[in-house]
């Protein structure tokens, strides 16, 4: 499972690149075209699809490094059961909402179908919205793989070595 993380990662840390990348080389023509008098129709509008794409997308690398904002120090102070079963309970909550966040998300395309971007209207609306479900689909799989880690971990020793919190790591 190790192995597969953090191939996931990386995948994942190639996709945020991508898109800091493309949103930097965005912003710099926008500002560049802008200060030559002559701005580009369609930055402001691509700028904030990029932007948001970029926190989805970080927000599932996140996910599977363990990065998110959580309370480790009350989780931490409970004896080892309770914690990993604590642990347990939090990752299914987690995965719960994700789902909810994908179905609804991939039923609300299908209506988003006939919108298009106002600045470039050969871009539809379904399309840049796509990100919802996809990266909720992207952050279930991160958060079962941790999931795998707190069901297979037995026994208070390897507590020491496995992640159930941000600061264990």
């Amino acid at each position: 499972m190790r192995r597969f993380r953090a191939a996931y990662g990386r995948l994942l840390e190639w996709v945020v690149i991508a898109l800091m990348t493309v949103l930097a080389i965005e912003v710099t023509l926008g500002v560049a075209f802008r200060f030559a008098g002559s701005a580009l129709a369609w930055y402001d509008e691509v700028a904030s699809v990029l932007l948001a794409w970029l926190t989805f997308y970080g927000a599932a690398l996140a996910s599977v490094k363990r990065a998110h904002i959580g309370c480790p120090e009350l989780v931490e102070k409970l004896p080892w059961q309770a914690r990993r079963m604590a642990a347990i309970v939090a990752q299914l909550l987690v995965i719960a909402f994700f789902a909810l966040l994908g179905v609804v998300g991939a039923r609300i395309l299908p209506v988003l179908a006939t919108d298009s971007l106002v600045s470039l209207p050969w871009v539809a609306m379904n399309w840049v919205q796509s990100v919802i479900p996809i990266s909720a689909a992207l952050i279930i799989v991160a958060e079962v793989t941790h999931l795998v880690d707190l069901f297979s971990a037995s026994e208070p020793e390897r507590a020491a070595t496995m992640p159930l919190s941000e600061s264990a790591q």
